[in-house]
């Protein structure tokens, strides 16, 4: 793997180490990934799209996430976006690397010592000077997008500077709360940068409803993409269930179902899976935008409380539903399956992805298939644990209904005889839910990280 040389720096991709004059530029893993992206297809034009396959391999970000990552690489090569002798933006494609003397040699053992990058002076009338206008510019409310970036800009040059004195100067300044927020979400993409506390500042409840607000703002469009997505696959996997279903049902000797139950059993599964997936999508996303901190934690918060709200939602409605129209008055699951399944799906994904940082995690190929497979398995074992406490999952509320209904051909006992039971019984119920929570499981995590 050989090292670039050009200007005053060395750029060594083997040892992870951008150098000038002997002193090490921190750069975050992703922002050092796209450097050398650029250096190495410094002979032409990267696209976007290519950048983002490259680099963000295996998240979903935002197309500002680009943006940032050039400003800061800029910044730290000293280079002019306007005059630029590094990095040039080229319009409507992507950016190239168009420094000419470009030195590719052997990274052996010979290295020029590494230092840490020398930092400004935290005190004095030159960092006075330095610190107020940026606390100024991150103060004031953003008018527009071009603003907002331009206070983005403001607090990571804020965090190179220190972190620590940036916070002791920004104090209770009026709009200190948003710079605050700004200032803690913008520390994740600024190598060095220091911890930014909030519940021990003041206005602690402002600064986490600002941090919210701006990091939803940034991800909304990626979160609406996933919570559909997810609602999507999940609704795919109830359908294809539910049609499976019925046909073994229908097949089954001594069933009186028709086969055209499989029909039905299809839309049922469709509706309750398209359902649950989008209250469990939109609860895990929304904690996963908003939440860098304990991540894992608030994964399994958000998806069991969007899960448990529609859950409890479609007990209500189904059960008002079935008493006011045929008079069948029976136990609808909902809401408690909701909160289970979803905390449970949110512990799988979580679990799966925890090593992946700098975005909305959307894993390839064997890891995306290793993170369906965890959450499925997740979801699995919670209907398990659901059906031997009695809690009955869609299959269970079917049969439920047609015991209760005259005449009714979707009972699903011939299901239990097919296991050695006398009719639907609790081995069949562990088995139906356990599918039924598996398949939710699965659709769910495929379609939470489908790459657009």
């Amino acid at each position: 793997m050989p090292r670039y040389r050009f200007g005053d720096f060395i750029l060594s991709p083997r040892r992870r180490l951008l150098v000038r004059e002997g002193r090490e530029q921190p750069l975050i893993p992703r922002y050092f990934d796209l450097l050398v992206f650029l250096v190495e297809h410094r002979h032409e034009a990267a696209h976007r799209r290519d950048i983002f396959d490259r680099v963000w391999s295996d998240v979903v970000v935002s197309d500002s996430a680009l943006s940032q990552a050039i400003r800061t690489i800029r910044r730290t090569l000293g280079d002019d976006s306007r005059e630029p002798q590094f990095i040039r933006t080229i319009s409507r494609h992507g950016y190239r690397f168009v420094y000419s003397e470009v030195v590719e040699e052997e990274d052996d053992q010979s290295w020029p010592s590494s230092e840490p990058a020398a930092q400004p002076p935290a005190a004095g009338e030159r960092a006075i000077d330095a610190f107020e206008p940026l606390l100024q510019t991150i103060s004031r409310r953003a008018a527009n997008a071009d603003e907002e970036e331009q206070q983005r800009e403001a607090a990571e040059l804020l965090h190179a500077m220190g972190t620590a004195e940036a916070l002791r100067r920004l104090g209770s300044r009026p709009g200190h709360a948003s710079a605050r927020a700004l200032l803690r979400d913008s520390r994740w993409e600024s190598a060095g940068a220091g911890s930014v506390p909030i519940l021990s500042e003041p206005a602690p409840v402002a600064t986490a409803q600002a941090l919210v607000r701006l990091r939803l703002r940034r991800a909304a469009r990626i979160v609406a993409g996933r919570w559909a997505g997810a609602s999507v696959g999940a609704g795919l996997a109830g359908a294809a269930a539910g049609a499976i279903g019925g046909v073994i049902l229908a097949a089954l000797p001594g069933s009186a179902a028709p086969f055209a139950l499989a029909a039905v059993l299809a839309v049922i599964g469709w509706c309750c899976g398209a359902a649950g997936g989008a209250g469990v999508a939109a609860g895990l996303s929304i904690a996963e935008a908003v939440t860098r901190s304990q991540r894992t934690l608030a994964v399994i918060a958000g998806a069991s409380i969007g899960g448990g709200v529609v859950g409890f939602a479609v007990e209500w409605l189904g059960g008002a539903t079935l008493a006011s129209l045929v008079g069948v008055s029976v136990e609808v699951g909902g809401g408690i399956e909701g909160f289970a399944i979803g905390a449970a799906a949110g512990l799988g994904y979580a679990i799966a992805t925890a090593r992946i940082e700098g975005g909305l995690p959307a894993p390839r190929g064997a890891a995306r298939a290793r993170m369906a497979a965890l959450t499925a398995v997740a979801c699995g074992l919670a209907a398990l644990l659901l059906t031997a406490a009695g809690r009955p999952l869609v299959g269970g509320t079917i049969h439920a209904i047609a015991q209760a209904s005259a005449g009714s051909k979707a009972t699903l006992n011939p299901l239990g005889r097919l296991v050695g039971e006398s009719n639907f019984g609790p081995v069949s119920r562990a088995v139906i839910a356990a599918g039924e929570g598996a398949v939710f499981g699965l659709g769910l995590a495929l379609g939470l990280t489908y790459r657009r």
